[in-house]
């Protein structure tokens, strides 16, 4: 066996590792009543998570969870809403994020083009196999619906077991992470728990950080999981941007092993935060959200206890209890086609009568009264109409949807600026290190976007946000078409004035997501109007040319006619 001798510890260290574990402690207490509430909600709608909010709760592989949950309303609607929130922020058929800059430089069809593609390149990387984003997207959305926070964690791919450069997304369970907001609402802080065995803390943090207290179970190959911690948090007074180490990145970075409270690997940071987080619904003076099913779980618990009275009734009246006189009926058989002597009196009535089970329609309809308020707030209803209606036209679909984005909006609107607003910058971070075999990953910057020193803005161009911006063009279109019916009925073609054609088809096509490829340069734009001028001349030309050489011929005519000669003297009249 290798001789081992153990890392020797820095006093300052162990400072940073009492920071850690006090805020660890102190954020734990801040969270434990909102971990009460989703495990009540986690074992109605999503059994999977239970017993996986508190710290130091532990869950054997395959282990039981859906023991409590009696209707699988919830759940349903779990699953429907994360289709509706991906199809309408984060569809994977559409670019539902882009990047510009201030309008100055938006003017320059260079700038297009360059945030054309750097939003292509993002979407390139983020949606390889190797990144998994489309399936920890799935699970945040699950996250957001059943306990109103998700977390991303973007980093790099590890080339150890992925090969070439890219993005590696984790969605981070809501039970591994406590985080805590800036003055201004920004989550910058977060310690996320987590287990690994020791054979994983080897592979992740290398030998020379490797905790002493893990040797013995790396010997022995044990399967036990430890417990650690990851600290990002914003960098304090030794914060200095012109160093080139990590001290020059503002958030720091710490790996903590709680089984022998020390650092597992060397101080680091981030350029961006790189864990994005959303809340759904945040309540004034709280840091963590709540989601759909926080604020329908009355109704979520009514529908489990109603489904559970529902089988009982139901149970009842297809095998009901039967009631005998105390000296009649013995061993009654329930056979079909068995009969039973002495079941009716002389007077033929009968000797057993069946127990009263209840009105079952009751039951169902209050529970199809707490399904609907259960699907109204995790938004199922929002694709029905098209459903129910597959005959409608495109322009009825189009103002179908325009109104149900106002009514989503609200809800998911906050996706943006938290969830896409926090993944962006911390893609863009990333990739601007990384290399592949032709030199940089991200596309060159316009020079005039390096003397301007501007950050790209991230924009909304989800569907969501497009079928609110439709309106503006559709509105522009109907009063178009009003115009092209006057100038029908009046034939008077003036009515077009009124329109700025040179700024509709820009918009629209900026509105709709046309790229800056598809449309012409100011240089082409010129040409083509010069070469309409010259064919619009030359065609006036070809038209003028039967006149001209009518009057060309009419003057050979001329030219060639005989001299007339002056006018003759008339000779004098005879008197009468």
């Amino acid at each position: 066996m290798a001789f081992y001798a153990p890392r020797l510890i820095d006093p300052d260290e162990q400072d940073d590792v009492r920071l850690v574990l006090k805020l660890f402690s102190e954020l734990q207490n801040y969270r434990n009543i909102f971990a009460g509430q989703w495990e009540e909600a986690a074992a109605i709608g999503l059994p999977t998570s239970r017993n996986t909010f508190f710290y130091g709760s532990y869950n054997f592989p395959g282990m039981k969870k859906t023991q409590l949950q009696v209707d699988a309303t919830v759940a349903l609607a779990i699953h429907q809403f994360c289709a509706i929130a991906d199809s309408l922020i984060t569809p994977k058929n559409r670019l539902w994020q882009g990047v510009e800059f201030d309008d100055y430089l938006m003017k320059q069809r260079g700038v297009r083009q360059y945030c054309d593609d750097l939003r292509k390149t993002l979407f390139d990387y983020r949606y390889r196999s190797s990144g998994n984003f489309h399936g920890q997207n799935f699970s945040n959305w699950q996250s957001l619906a059943g306990f109103g926070n998700s977390i991303m964690y973007v980093d790099a791919l590890d080339q150890r077991w992925h090969p070439g450069s890219g993005l590696r997304y984790k969605a981070v369970p809501l039970g591994e992470c406590f985080f805590a907001e800036n003055h201004q609402g920004v989550v910058t802080t977060i310690v996320r728990w987590f287990r690994l065995t020791a054979a994983q803390a080897m592979e992740k943090f290398g030998e020379d950080w490797f905790p002493a207290m893990l040797r013995p179970a790396l010997e022995q190959n044990l399967q036990t999981p430890f417990q650690f911690l990851h600290c990002v948090m914003p960098r304090g007074q030794d914060y200095d941007p012109e160093r080139i180490d990590h001290k020059s990145m503002p958030f720091v970075s710490w790996y903590v092993s709680i089984e022998g409270q020390c650092f597992v690997a060397p101080e680091s940071g981030y350029r961006t935060f790189p864990y994005a987080v959303s809340r759904y619904d945040q309540t004034p003076g709280e840091v963590y959200g709540r989601g759909p099913l926080q604020i329908c779980l009355p109704s979520a618990k009514t529908l489990n206890l109603q489904k559970g009275v529902f089988l009982k009734t139901g149970h009842r009246a297809s095998d009901p209890v039967l009631l005998t006189p105390d000296d009649g009926l013995v061993d009654f058989d329930m056979r079909p086609g068995a009969k039973n002597p002495g079941g009716v009196n002389p007077d033929g009535k009968p000797m057993v009568h069946v127990l009263p089970t209840g009105d079952i329609k009751i039951t169902l309809e209050m529970m199809q009264e707490e399904r609907g308020i259960v699907e109204n707030i995790f938004l199922t209803p929002l694709f029905k109409t098209l459903m129910q209606n597959p005959n409608m036209t495109a322009t009825q679909v189009t103002e179908l949807i325009n109104e149900r984005a106002m009514l989503v909006a609200p809800t998911l609107g906050r996706q943006h600026s938290e969830y896409v607003g926090g993944l962006v910058p911390r893609e863009l971070s990333v990739l601007d290190r990384l290399r592949n075999r032709n030199g940089a990953i991200l596309p060159a910057m316009p020079q005039v976007l390096r003397e301007a020193r501007q950050f790209p803005e991230i924009t909304d161009t989800s569907p969501l946000a497009l079928q609110a911006r439709s309106s503006q063009i559709a509105g522009t279109l109907r009063t178009l078409d009003i115009a092209h019916q006057v100038a029908i009925n009046s034939q008077d073609s003036s009515v077009y004035d009124y329109f700025a054609f040179d700024r509709i088809i820009p918009d629209a096509g900026e509105i709709n997501e046309m790229p800056v490829s598809h449309s012409a340069t100011p240089q082409e734009i010129a040409a083509k109007q010069k070469n309409r001028a010259r064919q619009a001349e030359r065609q006036q030309q070809i038209n003028a040319m039967p006149a001209q050489a009518a009057m060309l011929k009419a003057q050979a005519a001329a030219s060639k006619a005989p001299p007339t000669a002056g006018p003759q003297p008339q000779a004098p009249m005879s008197p009468m």
